[in-house]
Formats: structure tokens, sequence, C-alpha cells
């Protein structure tokens, strides 16, 4: 019997981190591929900013979109092209992980709306609460009904798309997560950053949250791991080897 190698879950790289931290510490697609320890899958870093070419729906297992230092809603081509992208692979069914400016695109692309939070940036190690569909959520279930999490946003998934589950919020941002379909997933928040990377995006944020009236000395003290949130990389990787068969 012919063995068949299964089709890579993707990585695509929509942005890149400071560059004292990625000279440092690697880039997005490095913390994300280290979260997923996936041996069963081939992964698959693709970048249509400078770019790459997506690969075909068919041929992927599933996908993890990166966060990124642009905004969803300046619509930029690369940025539209992947939205599409996203769209055909939740229409079959492939698994999708949407994190941060991830999270908002495949809001956008689903016929949801991405855009400016009415009441500024979150930054920080915050705390995000489950709402009661999460306990049946095949990514969520049985994590604390409140734990903490790393988040760098300036824009939020504002609406979402029509029969949407919202899964998780909190005080500041009502969508902290959400799905789509039966295997979509977007975390406004940061499961592939660590305490060391949060730190270091306060620092590097320190002058213009100072100028917003935020003290970057505080939201560094508050800094704390967030296990649960970093576990669903591992999470997802899961779901994808059990939704392939490997």
């Amino acid at each position: 019997m012919e063995n068949h190698r299964p089709h890579p879950l993707v990585i695509v790289k929509l942005g890149d981190t400071f560059e004292a931290l990625r000279a440092q510490r690697g880039d997005f697609e490095h913390w994300i591929a280290d979260g997923l320890d996936t041996h069963a899958l081939p992964l698959l870093v693709v970048d249509p900013r400078r770019g790459d070419a997506l690969p075909d729906p068919a041929e992927v297992s599933g996908a993890v979109v990166t966060g990124s230092h642009a905004m969803v809603s300046h619509r930029e081509p690369w940025s539209e092209t992947t939205a599409a992208w996203l769209a055909q692979l939740v229409a079959r069914d492939t698994p999708v992980l949407g994190i941060c400016y991830g999270h908002q695109l495949l809001a956008h692309a689903l016929g949801g709306e991405a855009g400016d939070h009415p009441q500024g940036a979150e930054v920080g190690t915050v705390t995000v609460t489950l709402d009661d569909a999460a306990a049946t959520d095949q990514l969520l279930r049985g994590l604390p009904a409140q734990f903490p999490a790393h988040v760098v946003h300036w824009q939020s998934a504002l609406r979402l798309p029509e029969g949407a589950v919202r899964l998780a919020g909190n005080d500041h941002e009502p969508v902290h997560a959400f799905r789509a379909g039966a295997h979509a997933w977007g975390v406004q928040f940061h499961p592939e950053f660590d305490a060391d990377v949060m730190r270091g995006y306060i620092d590097q944020l320190a002058g213009d949250l100072a100028r917003a009236g935020t003290d970057p000395a505080a939201l560094r003290e508050h800094v704390v791991p967030t296990d649960a949130a970093a576990g669903l990389l591992g999470r997802f990787a899961r779901i994808v080897e059990a939704h392939h068969g490997v």
C-alpha cells in the first residue's frame, strides 16, 4: 500500500516582530511552530506580503494566520487575497486558527467587520473569561473559566460573521475568541508569546504607551506566564492531526 505524506499545516506569515526581538528570539512563525509541536504534519511558512503564493486549499491540512503590525481595515492587497483564501478553507471545513491580526482577518473574510477598537489599545497580560459556549468547544473546552493571556492590539473584530460563536472576552475586548463553522477559530490574544516576548513588546512600545497615558512599567510588572493560552497552539495541532487521521 502506498504511503501518502500528509498535506502541510500552513503558517501564513502576515507580519514581523520588532527587529530587536527577532534578533534575539526569532519571529512569529518560529514561536508558532514551537507551540504547535507537531511531528505528524509538515509545516509550510508562506508570506503573501512578499509574493508567496498561497497553496491550493485542497492541499492544506490546516492553517495558522499570524499577527501583524499592519491593520486589517487598510485592506492591503495581500491581506484581501489571504482573506479570500481563508474563506475557501472554512468552506472546506479545513481547520484554521487566526491570531490577533489573523483573528480579525478571519472575521472580515467571513463577512464580519474589523477596525479600530473604540477604547484604544490593549497591551500586556490580561485576564480572558470564557463564555458558556467554550465548555463544548473543541479548542477551548477544559480551560480555566478565566486565564491570563498576552495581548497587543489596536484593532478588533468589531462584528462577528453571521453564525459565528463568541467563546471568550473581557471588559476591554468583547471578542477574545470565536469559532466559525466547526473548525475555524480566531483568538485576539497571542498564544505564541511568552513572558519575555510580552515584556519586549511593552519595552518597544513604551513611548507610545506613555503618550497614551499608560504606565509601561506597571504593565511590565503585571506580565505573568500564560500556560493555558500558550497550550492552544498544541491543542490546535492535535485537532488538525485528528481531522486528517494522522
